[in-house]
């Protein structure tokens, strides 16, 4: 089955390639990838990866004083009237401008704490970048590349999104169960907004302005406001870990997409229906950032734990072949017009980086509990990086997780890779190091069967790699 849906894959890549070769040539699919700190390339016409732009060095050498180069390569935006990509770095308090025609850092601007993701104001002039560790926006003037102006906002600022006139900036919050409406001329609050849940890292308007989607990651959740009345309109269960958010139009009709990355699925919503969902698209592990062509029939989803970038064909809503690029794609974005030499991979390095393995790990035979996790175990110098996912865990429970060389239950301890609290919804998120080498399907290279999760206050395995 899985066969015969590659070859229906590689058909319909082969129609939009064709027709594409001379409409998406001059563009280009850029991810910010958060362990191999690089800007990974790949150019839509022929769905092929075309190189890294280099920003830092991976795990595990920025495990200690940073004194070049940038750490946790997480946020993205494009400004075609300069081919200017600005890029966000978490770990680095770093805000780094790369011209797409060359490749080249031009300019590297250092912000508050923890920013995470800019966004251009409609008429090019300004960059807003929300940082998140502080309370406020930070306001890059593009054509010096330097911050002049920093707005309050509440505590933890997830992204912007504008107005399409640019009068307004909509502000999300990591920290804050709010949105709030800045007037972009006086920097002041027009309106704060109560919503869902206080962790929405992602916010898009759609392109006439009517609508602004911001998801809520922690609960499986989009808000949609009203942007006429400004009040909110729908808040739709889209699933665990509810990514990112956009908007485009599909044979002059308006779609909302969103990626779920607990479902491996790329969700589409009507706005004419009330936001019902239409059509769903299975794509790769854990979808993160995603981006829709200027024409809308293609989109681009990044994979964080797959280490890819993978195609939708959205007339057709059905996914491409996917394309290896660097570790842990975060955000991502649909450069239209990015290069004017359709050929140029100036200043691009190959991909050195070696791919996640990827494990879900469900509950023993015979147990009832319904707990998740999944992981990504990418080899990052002597140790491998294991970065984890867990729901639906006992709340404020107590975990071990491990490595074992027993290959039926009981199942013993033999290597902790790390212990970890759940939050008070029974999930987790985190990622640790060990002397643990990943090879293939298996988890290692040793004796070491499985890997398991194990309850410290009944010290049970709760949970148990699927293979």
């Amino acid at each position: 089955m899985y066969q015969k849906r590659f070859l229906i894959s590689l058909l319909l890549v082969g129609s939009i390639t064709a027709r594409a070769q001379s409409r998406y040539a001059h563009d280009r699919v850029y991810t910010a990838n958060q362990v191999s700190n690089t800007v990974s390339v790949v150019d839509p016409s022929t769905n092929a990866f075309l190189g890294e732009i280099d920003l830092g060095k991976p795990y595990p050498n920025v495990l200690s004083p940073l004194y070049r180069g940038q750490a946790l390569v997480h946020g993205l935006r494009y400004l075609p009237a300069r081919k200017l990509l600005a890029v966000v770095s978490i770990g680095s308090n770093a805000v780094t401008f790369i011209s797409t025609e060359t490749n080249k850092v031009l300019k590297t601007v250092y912000v508050g704490r923890s920013p995470h993701e800019p966004t251009f104001t409609p008429d090019g002039k300004h960059l807003w970048v929300s940082v998140r560790g502080e309370a406020y926006i930070s306001v890059i003037d593009v054509a010096t590349m330097t911050e002049v102006k920093q707005v309050p906002v509440a505590d933890g600022p997830g992204m912007v999104s504008f107005s399409p006139d640019g009068k307004l900036a909509y502000v999300c919050s990591s920290f804050t169960p709010e949105l709030d409406i800045i007037n972009t001329t006086t920097y002041k609050p027009v309106k704060k907004i109560p919503v869902v849940s206080p962790f929405s890292p992602n916010i898009f308007t759609s392109p006439k302005g009517e609508w602004v989607a911001f998801t809520h990651k922690d609960v499986g959740k989009v808000t949609v406001l009203n942007t006429s009345t400004q009040t909110i309109a729908n808040v739709l269960n889209t699933g665990a870990i509810t990514n990112h958010v956009t908007f485009t139009y599909v044979d002059k009709k308006l779609l909302m997409l969103a990626t779920v990355g607990g479902e491996n699925k790329v969700r589409v919503f009507d706005p004419a229906q009330n936001f019902k969902q239409t059509d769903s698209v299975t794509v790769g592990t854990l979808p993160h950032g995603i981006w829709a062509a200027p024409d809308g029939k293609l989109a681009y989803v990044g994979l964080e734990y797959a280490d890819e970038v993978q195609g939708i064909n959205l007339e057709t809503m059905q996914p491409l072949p996917p394309v290896k690029i660097g570790q842990s794609p975060q955000a991502l974005v649909y450069a239209d017009n990015a290069v004017t030499d359709a050929r140029t991979k100036a200043n691009l390095t190959a991909l050195s980086d070696s791919a996640a393995t990827q494990l879900i790990m469900l509950a023993p035979a015979g147990n009832n509990d319904h707990g998740l996790g999944r992981l990504a175990v990418r080899p990052v110098g002597l140790a491998d990086l294991v970065e984890q996912i867990f729901s639906n865990l006992q709340p404020n429970g107590s975990y071990t997780l491990a490595f074992t060389r027993s290959k039926t239950a009981p199942y013993a301890v033999d290597y902790e890779v790390n212990q970890f609290k759940a939050d008070d919804k029974g999930k987790y998120m985190g990622q640790s190091t060990g002397l643990v080498r990943s090879t293939g399907k298996k988890a290692t290279t040793n004796e070491y069967t499985h890997i398991i999760l194990v309850d410290n206050t009944t010290q049970e395995v709760v949970l148990v790699d699927k293979r």
